[in-house]
């Protein structure tokens, strides 16, 4: 993941957990308790519709039965952004992984033990979306984990735009609106005391960084999945991604693994980076900063 040095570090930080992870974000000023109060209202009306792992989401109903379902204004950006991701990656990044990832293991109550049978992964025609109504004709577990994350820290970021010097950090997703470029080393995946390189991110612009260690619960089981076999991707290890929004950079980070720099960048507009299996670091030639070589 990413780790923020410098000025960065030095500003009024807020800490907390979310979504299953922890969050810090950073300001000129301390946050007052309104911003705050803000910011968990925000985090918890996202999770309330998107979240697989509680059974009163909006995410949990559609699971139960096919249906008409109103989804909230940030799921045009988030869908479209699916749809893309989708055509280049060839199927293999879909919001439809939900049901497969909970069966082998990665379920509701993080059993972490993969079941006798394995559902495929739905196809895409299940889902029909003419906003704000999102059509099921199945029942289906959507799993939003490849661009969601970064939706939640644009949304946050967007509670707190009168806030200066605001840097949020979601454990992964970095959101940087400021004053000074922020350079963050980016660790290598199977040892969190080296960094694979250094990226400097200019005040607006975002940062991922995807591994596939950071949620692994079994030989060969962790959490990108590639929906064309319905398995785990093994080729790529980690995965870096520069981009003007953190749900961009979320959702590129995530294609990353099937797209290489070459193709991926000019597709989505982003600057990216992955360290394959094999111990080859595949750069960008506009990725902003440096990777060790």
């Amino acid at each position: 993941m990413p780790r923020p040095d410098g000025p960065h570090a030095e500003r009024a930080a807020w800490r907390f957990e979310a979504i299953g992870t922890a969050w810090t974000v950073d300001t000129d000023e301390p946050l007052d308790d309104a911003d705050r109060a803000a910011v968990v209202d925000v985090v918890v009306d996202f999770d309330r519709t998107w979240s697989r792992f509680r059974d009163d989401s909006l995410v949990a109903a559609m699971a139960q039965a096919p249906g008409r379902w109103e989804l909230p204004p940030e799921a045009g950006a988030l869908l479209a952004l699916y749809d893309r991701l989708g055509a280049l990656t060839a199927g293999a990044v879909t919001p439809l992984v939900g049901r497969t990832l909970a069966d082998l293991g990665y379920d509701a109550t993080y059993s972490l033990r993969p079941a006798a049978h394995v559902s495929a992964v739905p196809p895409s025609s299940s889902l029909d979306w003419q906003e704000p109504w999102l059509t099921t004709t199945e029942p289906v577990l959507l799993d939003v984990g490849a661009a969601g994350k970064g939706l939640l820290v644009d949304l946050v970021a967007a509670r707190l735009e009168d806030c200066s010097g605001l840097t949020v950090d979601a454990s992964g997703d970095l959101l940087h609106r400021g004053p000074e470029v922020l350079r963050v080393a980016l660790e290598h995946p199977l040892d969190v005391t080296v960094a694979v390189g250094v990226a400097e991110l200019a005040p607006g612009t975002a940062l991922c960084a995807s591994a596939v260690n950071r949620r692994a619960w079994g030989e060969g089981l962790h959490h990108v999945l590639d929906a064309r076999t319905g398995r785990p991707t093994h080729d790529v290890l980690a995965t870096w991604v520069v981009a003007p929004s953190c749900m961009l950079a979320d959702g590129a980070a995530t294609a990353a693994f099937f797209v290489p720099p070459h193709e991926l960048d000019p597709a989505l507009g982003v600057a990216s980076a992955r360290l394959r299996r094999d111990g080859r670091l595949e750069t960008s030639a506009t990725f902003p900063g440096e990777m060790f070589t």
